[in-house]
């Protein structure tokens, strides 16, 4: 088999910047990085003008210039006669959804977790180490054949969705003439190079679950993508299927015409409401008062904007005949604290109850302990039926001042709240810079998406100046002194990164500078292997000016 294995090497235009790891050449065949080389090339051009877009847009909007649904789509959005492509036989019944990172343990977790559908995550809840790329694609093709020795034999084992890096992220390890390859392609086009026949001859299919999407344009490129990628392996066209994450507020103004692009190949919306909570803050984040939200746990789906976002991808999702799948919960059970515990699965039974009665088909969860509770709430409510498609709820109002409602939200900043922010930017910092990209911080799994708030929000109240509960205001002095009490206090050993952590803390939520994506910097200084000088401005050309 021909392949890569040594640092330096070029194959089919292909640069390998990183030390071999086990197994790797059963991931980086020849043939394999030929058509990572093909993909890159037909899309880099577009991706650029696509990012650049994204930095214009939010400058728009920093501006004062709020999203809006588009006048230029208005016909389509109208036009109640498309729909996207039929329901692929193994995504039907969606009713509970599992999503973890793609290491050993966790694959093996995943599969035996008697949830309907894996989201194998190579994004938010995996870190971006070359050891982790190259052992998530070998993890989902051992997993996908059973040849994990920790698998049962028999059993029921859900489908497999994978979620790749989003457009922003760079594998820079791969370069094709001296230029990082996107590494949302890496991620697709490996996992449905190695996979997808074996996927069809078991009567199922490669799907995808697309994180960060912020226009229909974009949406648009990951068909073009889809379609180039099925004629180059010979797949019938709409073999592949994705289900867009609706997690940025400019997406939530664009769900039509994203499902619009994708049609051939869509499998449904889901409600990121984590990163879309982040959103919300970077994209407003200098606007004052009107859209500073108080502390993160009671920024809950119950809130205005929340649940107008929520009510509108259903309608949307059901309009075009396709899934809707509601938002994560990240409670880790903990029986050993039983009265806390009860309250805390209490809490996400609720949830899960509000989002079957909004029409959701399905509901995300993050640890193998709510997927009962996750199914039972979605039996209630669907029966024998495999969804709720048919629930088209005509009686939500498409209103833009409804999505961008904060000021109705409930709620304080508090010193807590702060503190909490804090203490999650900083264990899961330091965890993220030893390679783990889902992290247990109390009773709650924190991941990438949930980071981002944490940090975010300390921003937005320091450079608004917003007031706590007390009368304080949320000062960088004031901010400085609870990080220092929070650090201080961290159980240290000789290995730990927490020096680091702080450092991206600070740099990512105390600057003048915002960056877009606090893990982008990260990526770059402590991740890559090796750093060409123009990574560093790239890497700076994201951060957006105060």
């Amino acid at each position: 088999m021909n392949h890569i294995s040594t640092e330096g090497c070029t194959m089919n235009g292909v640069t390998l910047l990183a030390p071999s790891i086990r197994r790797e050449e059963e991931v980086l065949t020849a043939d394999a990085l030929r058509f990572v080389a093909a993909l890159h090339r037909a899309t880099f051009a577009r991706r650029d003008e696509l990012l650049e877009a994204r930095r214009t847009r939010r400058r728009a909007i920093a501006l004062g210039q709020d999203p809006a649904y588009r006048t230029d789509t208005a016909a389509l959005r109208a036009d109640s006669t498309w729909q996207v492509a039929p329901t692929a036989p193994d995504l039907a019944d969606r009713r509970v959804e599992i999503t973890t990172p793609v290491d050993r343990a966790s694959t093996v977790t995943a599969l035996t977790s008697g949830a309907n559908v894996w989201l194998a995550d190579l994004e938010d809840a995996s870190v971006p180490t070359w050891e982790n790329v190259i052992n998530a694609q070998l993890n989902l093709h051992d997993g996908l054949r059973g040849a994990i020795p920790e698998l049962d034999a028999g059993g029921e084992r859900p489908t497999v969705t994978v979620r790749p890096r989003g457009l922003h992220l760079p594998e820079k390890h791969l370069q094709i003439a001296g230029r990082p390859v996107w590494g949302g392609l890496v991620d697709m086009a490996l996992y449905l190079f190695h996979n997808a026949q074996h996927l069809i001859n078991q009567g199922s299919g490669p799907y995808f679950s697309l994180p960060k999407i912020e226009s229909a344009e974009e949406a648009r490129l990951w068909n073009d993508v889809f379609v180039l990628a099925q004629k180059l392996l010979g797949l019938p066209r709409g073999t592949i299927r994705a289900t867009v994450l609706i997690e940025t507020i400019t997406a939530a103004f664009e769900m039509d015409e994203i499902l619009y692009e994708l049609r051939e190949h869509a499998a449904g919306l889901n409600a990121g409401r984590w990163d879309y909570v982040f959103s919300m803050i970077k994209n407003f984040r200098q606007r004052g008062p009107r859209f500073i939200l108080p502390d993160r746990d009671r920024v809950s789906m119950s809130q205005p904007f929340m649940r107008a976002f929520t009510e509108q991808l259903v309608a949307v999702a059901h309009r075009r005949g396709t899934h809707a799948i509601g938002g994560m919960s990240t409670v880790i059970p903990a029986p050993e604290h039983e009265a806390e515990n009860d309250r805390a699965l209490a809490r996400v039974v609720r949830d899960k109850e509000r989002e079957a009665e909004a029409g959701f088909d399905g509901s995300w969860v993050a640890h193998p302990g709510l997927v009962p509770l996750c199914r039972d709430v979605f039996d209630a409510a669907l029966g024998d039926a495999p969804n709720q498609l048919d629930r088209l709820r005509d009686d939500v109002e498409f209103s833009d001042r409804a999505l961008l409602d904060v000021a109705a939200t409930t709620g304080s900043i508090t010193e807590g709240g702060i503190r909490q922010n804090l203490r999650i930017g900083l264990r899961y910092l330091e965890s993220w810079l030893r390679g783990q990209g889902a992290v247990a911080v109390g009773d709650r799994m924190e991941d990438v998406g949930t980071a981002e708030i944490s940090r975010a929000q300390i921003w937005q109240w320091i450079h608004c100046e917003a007031l706590t509960k007390d009368g304080e205001i949320v000062t960088a002095e004031y901010v400085e002194r609870l990080l220092d009490e929070e650090f201080d206090g961290l159980e240290r050993s000789a290995e730990d990164r927490f020096d680091e952590a702080r450092e991206i803390l600070e740099r990512s939520a105390m600057r003048a500078e915002f960056p877009d994506f606090l893990t982008s910097i990260a990526y770059a200084e402590y991740l890559c292997r090796t750093r060409p000088a123009r990574w560093v401005q790239e890497e700076m050309a994201e951060l957006v000016p105060a």
